[in-house]
């Protein structure tokens, strides 16, 4: 919907949203991988104020990560190769769930596997699992039965997980995309033509790191996920190009550090953002971009998000 003009300045505008049944109070998420399973985080900002709380990658067994090191800083953000680390499905549903049900704010799952089947599985098992209001199911992952072959690359491929997912529960399915494809917009048709209810874009870019003293990788792995204000042009890019090609919401992710960072995805069309590098950067950050996105509506005299989302003129 496009900007219909200023109403009401004074009135405190609407800054809820609904993705894909799922009701945030605002559009700011805390992005997987960023945040923990919320209980690091507690100390530091009120849970409740966040539109909702992605979880760490979930998966059907304990996993260790990679080797450090496995973080570095580079310019304009950070490269990382944690490696999936997580305490597995069963230890999530016992020991983190019960803490973040103490929240109104939405807990999505962050779900991945290495075969179409444990993706399956995991959707399944966390079907009825109260507590979990959605399902974020990551396709940047190797496939390990097609050679290691991201699900995410191939239409197919991401087709296939998503179906997959959909059949084994009743929960929204949230898709993550990873830029490292050739064209998005086939990869975000695939995943909804699948049955996906939302997609979020964008996941980490591959990239490197050198220590020209030793002329040795900074990461153990050599190439990790390169996150941070350097990816925010192309995933703004990506973000758009996905809005225009599917009928489904898209929330965006990708260096957003600011509010301005934020409105500027949700003027490309984004209905909801994630935040994540700056989590390290700040822990409130969150909260300041939720607080800075109403200034800006207020300010500029929309009574709902719902107006400036999509707003984008072109000439």
């Amino acid at each position: 919907m496009r900007n219909e003009g200023p109403k009401n300045p004074a009135r405190r505008p609407r800054i809820s949203v609904d993705i894909a049944g799922v009701e945030l109070k605002n559009p700011v998420m805390a992005a997987s991988g960023t945040f923990g399973y919320g209980e690091e985080l507690v100390p530091l900002l009120d849970l409740n104020r966040l539109g909702a709380i992605i979880t760490k990658g979930i998966s059907l067994e304990p996993m260790e990560g990679n080797p450090p090191p496995r973080i570095v800083e580079t310019a304009g953000g950070m490269i990382n190769s944690i490696g999936l680390q997580n305490v597995g499905l069963q230890a999530f549903i016992r020991e983190k769930l019960p803490f973040l049900r103490q929240f109104t704010t939405p807990v999505i799952a962050n779900i991945f596997g290495v075969t179409v089947r444990e993706f399956g599985e995991l959707a399944e098992r966390l079907d009825d699992i109260p507590g979990v209001a959605a399902l974020e199911v990551n396709i940047s992952c190797p496939n390990v039965a097609k050679g290691g072959v991201l699900f995410g690359a191939d239409p197919k491929m991401a087709h296939h997980v998503v179906r997959t997912v959909r059949r084994s529960t009743h929960r929204p399915i949230i898709v993550k995309l990873s830029p490292n494809v050739t064209d998005i917009t086939i990869i975000a048709k695939a995943v909804e033509e699948a049955g996906g209810d939302a997609i979020s874009l964008t996941n980490t870019l591959m990239a490197m790191a050198i220590d020209v003293k030793s002329r040795r990788p900074l990461l153990r792995t050599i190439v990790g996920g390169l996150s941070g204000p350097a990816i925010k042009p192309v995933a703004l890019r990506l973000v758009w190009q996905a809005v225009n090609a599917a009928e489904i919401p898209v929330i965006g992710i990708g260096g957003i550090m600011t509010a301005e960072d934020a409105l500027e995805y949700i003027i490309a069309g984004a209905r909801a953002v994630q935040v994540g590098t700056a989590n390290f950067v700040k822990p409130t950050a969150c909260l300041e971009i939720i607080d800075g996105i109403e200034a800006y509506l207020r300010e500029n005299g929309f009574q709902d998000i719902g107006q400036l989302t999509g707003s984008l003129r072109i000439p």
